[in-house]
């Protein structure tokens, strides 16, 4: 029986450095609150039994964990699971199968990981391209369906697509949209930009960032960049250029401390009313300073704040969460595009069009001579 074809919407927690969505688990379901990462692939799950889990004052316990033995509907794969992200963290164990549900889709036998062991005590749903799954280095180039072509595969979505909303820095809650754009929560135009391949592969959600201004003059940073840039949901600041970085930090007054690898400024930063301001070929997406400008402490009852942007050093730039709030974007898996807009902040309407599995995204234009080779480091997940 064919499904209708349709949307499947998740609310998304805004935790102020990352997103999780919640999902059930198994039979019974497993309730679960998993970090949402457009940067991997892999969905994996820390199993309860495991000595981090088990360690003192339950760090699992907000995050979840998984249980095999109490699911009647759980199969083993393999023992090949082994993830490492960029900032270190990681986890070994299994691949399995079970039921996964959240948002009113229920995807029998999806395969994911469980971590035996890890160094991480949240899940972690990576919704990015199958070939950047970890299974791929270790069982001879073998992908599986991850949960967006899950999705598709089942009859939810028509394409693997879905449009991230993440509202701003002091809202609750954003949403990801699987399969569809909602065009209530942009203004100005949506623009379609292409991915480009590393190593002659789509792998990653990389475009070309060209130019970075201030307080709406276009390039006033730097002009004619073309640097590739990862949309990551996972990280929760960006890294640009270290010469972008420092020309960012010279105007704004921030003062990079190495040892703490966070660049301080005076809180007052955040009411000036000013945007960092960043060009993809033709779409600018202007970051306003009170996203930019994060309150990481309290020093002698005075609050202590940071710079949401870092230096990337020899790393491919990553634009995380102090980007991506002020963008709506649409990952567009099957025909290996992006599509960005100014958000809309605090939007409370919705009128939310389906992509369908033709070559377009509804309500998006194409850029035209939009930038499409840049050198890319690679390595890493």
């Amino acid at each position: 029986l064919r499904r209708r074809s349709s949307t499947v919407q998740v609310n998304l927690a805004n935790e102020e450095t990352l997103y999780f969505m919640n999902v059930t688990i198994g039979t019974p379901p497993q309730p679960l609150r998993l970090h949402v990462d457009t940067g991997s692939s892999d969905l994996w799950v820390n199993i309860a039994s495991s000595q981090l889990c088990e360690s003192r004052g339950d760090p699992c316990e907000a995050s979840g964990t998984y249980s095999p033995s109490n699911s009647s509907t759980y199969q083993y794969i393999n023992d090949l699971f082994n993830i490492t992200y960029e900032d270190g963290t990681g986890a070994v164990g299994d691949y399995v199968k079970d039921t996964v549900r959240f948002g009113g889709a229920t995807l029998v036998g999806q395969e994911f990981g469980v971590g035996n062991s890890s160094s991480t005590e949240e899940g972690i749903i990576g919704i990015g391209y199958p070939i950047n799954e970890a299974i791929v280095a270790y069982d001879n180039g073998r992908t599986y369906a991850n949960v967006p072509q899950h999705l598709m595969q089942a009859g939810y979505i028509q394409s693997n697509a879905y449009s991230l909303w993440l509202n701003d820095l002091d809202a609750s809650t954003g949403s990801i949209l699987f399969g569809g754009v909602d065009t209530d929560k942009y203004t100005g135009s949506l623009e379609t930009l292409p991915i480009i391949q590393v190593d002659g592969l789509y792998a990653e959600f990389i475009i070309a960032l060209t130019a970075v201004g201030a307080n709406g003059s276009t390039g006033s940073i730097a002009s004619n960049l073309n640097s590739p840039a990862l949309f990551d949901s996972g990280t929760s600041l960006m890294y640009l250029p270290n010469d972008v970085t420092q020309s960012i930090y010279d105007s704004v007054g921030a003062q990079y401390d190495s040892s703490e690898g966070a660049a301080f400024v005076d809180c007052s930063l955040a009411n000036s009313g000013g945007t960092i301001d960043f060009t993809f070929s033709s779409p600018t997406i202007k970051v306003p300073m009170n996203e930019l400008v994060i309150v990481a402490g309290v020093d002698q009852g005075q609050p202590i704040c940071i710079l949401g942007i870092g230096p990337a050093g020899d790393s491919t730039p990553v634009l995380g969460d102090t980007f991506l709030r002020s963008a709506y974007v649409v990952f567009d898996i099957t025909n290996n595009e992006l599509s960005i807009a100014q958000t809309d902040f605090n939007s409370t309407s919705s009128n939310i069009l389906e992509i369908s599995n033709s070559s377009s995204i509804p309500s998006a234009t194409a850029v035209a001579n939009a930038v499409t080779s840049v050198a890319v480091q690679t390595g890493g997940a």
